[in-house]
């Protein structure tokens, strides 16, 4: 029994050592390709996410994010502000979580900032907490079915796209956004 727990312990700190490690940073031109591919592939393949992006004053796409995890997980990215089809900013998402998980999962996920409040929020704090300030619905196969460009009403709505791996859950709650300056 002891030594079950310092294995899960020891396994716990390594996931989580090893996702604060920074990831090779990426460099503007990377980050600017692999987020516009896929924000038009999420547009291409999901239609309520292309009446959103219409109607959305701005995009914050992070392309590529990685969580593990075991009784501890971490997450991270990099993503892209994106304003009239132009790059605005760099941000990165980080989260770290505690309980019954086990595993690693990669996945991407879009804010579209419905008005300027929102988008000043994104701006003017040191640090955003999704789930702290503006509204943000995450858009699942319910909340879909129901969302046209005259119900859009909320602050943020967010898209969680191509996942892949074993790791059972996924949320945005919890998750701190900052903006960052990579190499160009």
């Amino acid at each position: 029994m002891k030594y079950t727990y310092l294995l899960t312990l020891l396994l716990s700190l390594g996931g989580i050592a090893t996702l604060s490690l920074p990831l090779r940073a990426a460099t503007a031109e990377e980050l600017d390709r692999d987020a516009r591919r896929a924000l038009s592939s999420l547009c291409i393949n999901n239609l309520k996410a292309a009446t959103v992006a219409n109607e959305a004053a701005a995009a914050l796409v992070f392309p590529t994010v990685v969580k593990a995890g075991f009784i501890f997980g971490a997450q991270g990215g990099q993503g892209v502000l994106f304003r009239n089809g132009d790059p605005k900013g760099y941000y990165q998402t980080t989260a770290v979580s505690y309980g019954l998980q086990a595993g690693v999962q990669k996945f991407g996920y879009v804010l579209f900032f419905m008005n300027h409040k929102a988008l000043s929020y994104l701006h003017k704090s040191d640090g955003w907490e999704v789930g702290v300030g503006p509204s943000v619905v995450i858009v699942d196969e319910g909340v879909a079915k129901t969302l046209s460009s005259t119900t859009l009403q909320k602050d943020i709505y967010a898209f969680i796209f191509d996942q892949k791996g074993l790791m059972a859950g996924l949320g945005l709650q919890g998750t701190k956004i900052t903006q960052f300056y990579p190499d160009y």
